[in-house]
């Protein structure tokens, strides 16, 4: 059986994923909204950070999100800004299937991730995705015009955010241009922790 398709991000109190530019990624506003996960053991596990952390719900959650990940799929964006950032050992550990009209031939990295890149669209990406995964689910990883492409064409079952108690007041917000008369939701549960609200819905087309 075939497992579902689901996004999860952090988001500001004003709807914001990320900021606008490039360059400001690992920068103060975007250290905030992900300050919730840093501290984690399993976020310092799985990109050789050092051993101890917290562990609690937060814990858990950011392993059961990877856990049950058989493959992401992420827009050009969100692979070019990763290429930088990410350790050589990249923190995927399984196949990702990058949305773009570069052509590349797959990009194997140490530790389990291979980057394939497909250049004939969304949907041709999430099939290869679903052959990867097996039974378990896909991940759209980002960024936010990759997650809205999928959520308006009606491919997304679920998804979660991680509600920071951070402002961004600009930059790139999730549900900018999403097709409301399409798409609805099916609350599925909430979390509160001590530093984020966990949201989880599903989608359902209305």
């Amino acid at each position: 059986m075939a497992g579902k398709v689901f996004f999860s991000v952090s988001m500001s109190l004003d709807g914001f994923i990320a900021p606008e530019s490039l360059g400001d990624l690992m920068g103060q506003q975007w250290m905030e909204l992900q300050a919730w996960v840093f501290p984690q053991r399993f976020f310092r596990e799985n990109l050789k950070l050092g051993e101890g952390g917290e562990e609690g719900r937060d814990n858990d959650i950011l392993r059961e999100t990877f856990e049950r990940t058989g493959a992401s799929v992420m827009g050009k964006r969100m692979f070019d800004a990763g290429e930088q950032m990410w350790p050589a050992e990249a923190p995927f550990h399984t196949p990702v299937f990058v949305v773009t009209h570069t052509k590349r031939d797959p990009w194997e990295r140490p530790g389990g991730t291979t980057f394939h890149f497909v250049n004939d669209g969304i949907e041709a990406a999430l099939d290869q995705a679903r052959e990867a995964a097996g039974d378990r689910d896909v991940r759209i990883a980002g960024g936010g015009a990759t997650i809205l492409e999928y959520v308006n064409a009606g491919l997304v079952d679920e998804f979660s955010i991680a509600l920071s108690p951070v402002l961004f007041g600009s930059g790139i917000r999730l549900f900018e241009g999403v097709d409301a008369g399409r798409v609805a939701l099916e609350p599925v549960r909430a979390e509160p922790s001590p530093r984020v609200t966990h949201l989880t819905y599903a989608v359902r087309e209305r």
